[in-house]
């Protein structure tokens, strides 16, 4: 048997696969320094990252607050059916609280909030008092709940 054709020998690696030149006549292999472009893209991956961050956070205390706004008016009293797009206000008489058609005007208890009641069935805060902070409100009650056996 001959040797093989060392043209034809797949066994071997071939010069322009190498990582490295064959030849003294072949092209400079210079490595790139890619140190720049990975900085740029970490930097940038990072801010959009957290930027996405802050908003998700951001939504999701949207959809806390809205769960405990509705939370708090449908403990609330209320001797009528409200109407699908209506404005009511909510109040604190005591130390209960009642959604009422009465604007806050009118009746000197202490307002809480103004809501409408969406077609899904959700209570929309549309104006609610300075001095009223929800999640002040829910660690109280939240503490008040744990406290009862």
């Amino acid at each position: 048997m001959s040797d093989p054709d060392p043209i034809l020998d797949t066994s071997a690696p071939r010069g322009n696969y190498l990582p490295y030149p064959s030849s003294r006549l072949a092209a400079r292999i210079v490595p790139q320094d890619l140190t720049s472009f990975k900085s740029r893209g970490i930097s940038k991956v990072e801010r959009e990252l957290q930027q996405e961050l802050v908003e998700l956070r951001e939504r999701y205390l949207e959809v806390i607050d809205a769960f405990n706004w509705n939370k708090l008016v449908y403990e609330a009293q209320f001797g009528f059916e409200p109407v699908i797009g209506d404005c009511y206000h909510l109040y604190e008489v005591g130390k209960q609280y009642h959604l009422s058609m009465i604007e806050p005007e009118k009746w000197h208890q202490r307002w809480i909030a103004t809501l409408r009641l969406n077609a899904d069935g959700r209570w929309q805060m549309e104006k609610c008092a300075e001095d009223f902070d929800l999640r002040q409100w829910i660690d109280e009650h939240s503490r008040e709940t744990k406290g009862k056996p």
